[in-house]
Order: C-alpha cells, then sequence, then structure tokens
C-alpha cells in the first residue's frame, strides 16, 4: 500500500460531515485546523497540522451561505500558502456562483469567472469539483480542474431497483446529454420536456417528447434549487400516465419554495447526493428523500490526485 503520510485533508465549516466520511473511506486522519470569528464579522483560519512541504486538499462545498463559503476558503488556501504546503488542492463538491457562466443581458457580471480568478490568486495550485453547472467553467480556470460526476453514485442506485419499463426524461432541453448518458448506463427510453421560464424561480412544463405512459419514470439534472422545473415536469408527466415518477440529483440545494413543492409533487422518490449538507427540515419534511454520498468518490480522486494517477479510471467503478 502506497504511503499517505505525506497527504493532508482539511474541512471548511460548510460540510465537515462529508470530510469526515473522505477521510475514514480513505483511512486518512482530517487535518486539524479552526475557523474563528472576530466580532466585527471577519474570518480567521488557524492551521494546527505542519504542513510544510505537504499535499495539502480543502474540502469546502461553496453552498449558501455562498459568500461566507467561499471567502473562508479563499483565506484556508492563503493559510496553507503561507505555511509552506508543497500543492494546494480546492475540493469544491458544489461551486457556488456556476450558473453565471455568461452575460445573458447587458451591464451583467460572468460571475463564475470572478470566482476562478480569486482562487487562482489566492494561490490554490487545482481544483477538484462535482457536477459543475456547465462543462465549459472548466475553461474559467488557468490551472487544472478534475470535473467528476456524480452519475456513477446515483446510477448505480438506480440500477438496483426494479424498474423494467423505464424512461430517463431530462427536465429541460439543455440536459438532453446528461439524460442520454444515463439512459445509456441503465437502459430504457428517452424523453424530454419542453418547459417555459415563468421567473428566476418558477418554469412551466409546456410539452413532452417521446412517451411515458405506462412508464416509470427517472428524471435526472444537475441540482434541485426552487424545485420548479422539475415539479412542473413531474405534473405533466403525471397527467401524461407516467406509472412512477423518480427524480435524482448531484446537489440538493432546496432553497426557497422547494421544500413545499416537492412534498405537494406526485413524485414516488427524490434522490440526491451529499455534495452540500441536506437540511433538517428537507430530511423532515420530504418522506420519500434518499440521500447517497460522494465520500467514496472523492475519496478516490484524492487519492489519486496525490500519487499522480488517472483520476478518469475511477469511472469505471462503483461508488455506492
Amino acid at each position: 500500500m502506497t504511503n499517505n503520510s505525506n497527504l493532508r485533508i482539511f474541512s471548511g465549516t460548510a460540510h465537515p460531515e462529508l470530510t469526515k466520511k473522505i477521510c475514514k473511506n480513505s483511512g486518512i486522519e482530517m487535518g486539524l485546523a479552526k475557523v474563528e470569528y472576530f466580532p466585527d464579522g471577519e474570518t480567521l483560519v488557524r492551521v494546527e497540522d505542519d504542513v510544510r512541504g505537504r499535499d495539502c486538499f480543502i474540502v469546502q462545498p461553496t453552498c449558501p451561505p455562498v459568500n461566507n463559503h467561499t471567502m473562508e476558503l479563499l483565506i484556508f488556501i492563503d493559510c496553507l500558502h503561507r505555511a509552506s504546503a508543497s500543492r494546494i488542492t480546492a475540493v469544491l463538491p458544489y461551486f457556488g456562483y456556476a450558473r453565471q457562466d455568461r452575460k445573458s443581458e447587458g451591464r451583467t457580471p460572468i460571475t463564475a469567472k470572478l470566482v476562478a480568478n480569486l482562487l487562482t490568486t489566492a494561490k490554490v495550485d487545482r481544483v477538484v469539483a462535482i457536477d459543475l453547472h456547465a462543462d465549459q467553467v472548466q475553461g474559467f480556470f488557468d490551472i487544472p480542474v478534475d470535473h467528476l460526476t456524480a452519475e456513477p453514485v446515483l446510477a448505480e442506485y438506480f440500477s438496483k431497483l426494479d424498474l423494467p419499463n423505464k424512461v430517463l426524461v431530462s427536465p429541460d432541453l439543455g440536459n438532453v446529454k446528461t439524460a442520454n448518458i444515463y439512459a445509456q448506463d441503465l437502459g430504457g427510453d428517452l424523453a424530454v420536456i419542453d418547459k417555459r421560464r415563468v421567473s428566476g424561480s418558477e418554469a412551466v412544463a409546456i410539452q413532452i417528447i417521446g412517451k411515458v405512459e405506462g412508464k416509470d419514470v427517472l428524471m435526472l439534472d444537475d441540482m434541485i434549487t426552487t424545485a420548479g422545473t422539475m415539479c412542473s415536469a413531474a405534473k405533466l408527466l403525471k397527467e401524461r400516465g407516467a406509472n412512477s415518477i423518480r427524480i435524482g440529483a448531484t446537489h440538493g440545494l432546496f432553497a426557497g419554495p422547494a421544500i413545499e413543492r416537492l412534498s405537494a409533487a406526485p413524485i414516488d422518490e427524490i434522490v440526491v447526493t451529499d455534495t452540500i449538507p441536506v437540511s433538517p427540515e428537507a430530511r423532515k419534511k420530504l418522506k420519500n428523500l434518499k440521500v447517497l454520498t460522494v465520500a467514496n468518490l472523492l475519496g478516490e480522486a484524492i487519492t489519486r490526485i496525490h500519487h499522480n494517477r488517472s483520476v478518469s479510471e475511477i469511472f469505471y467503478k462503483k461508488f455506492t
């Protein structure tokens, strides 16, 4: 077995439970660090391990509160850099601001690029991310990015269900590529929802391209935020005769009216991963919620990066 004595994995305050799982599954002790706050709200990160010349990973999804967790990550990187770490990798199971990846209208920012610049300026050496909202966000970084996907975790779970008459449904036209990948791995037909966005938090499903009557629907997306798209699509699918409806997403944000909408929607099961902490409210009110872990996926990626081995090979493995 290869020696991991030169490897350190630290956790920010965003999701220490996930970091503990990664370290436990990898057989590595979590690095010692404290995050403190001054009375005026400033953040102080204090690393209590010797990191000089060591390969350091910081696990910190920049989930809500996004700005706080992003600033904490930047300070953590600077702390390790000034403590003479040999290499610093930011592990971002969820990358906040990823949806602001283009100018959709005049006089608006491309904030995903701004955050990428901030991370590079802070002297991070590489980034590990899971299911960025758009693949092109990788190009915003001038450093190596390992873009992982939770598809093997979700696909393995759904493959164990007894669904002989399944159909993979893309909740919108932009997600067809992802739905097709799941369809290839799980088998089954492919259908697409044509939707119209009413506002930033509400979308209406207009029609279905494909057959869903009498089928067991699996509808996958990268994230569930306000759940407007998923719930509107689920209602239309049920009206068109779907036998059962299961939805899945890598990131379960459950913001705003999401929990209320999902509770009222005709959905048999909601499956997300633990890239971000799932709120106690969501766990309590969504009785049909299933949370899978990406700890094995991230642990394998971290170990391979540390030992300069291929990361692509991990997608031939199973991680549930």
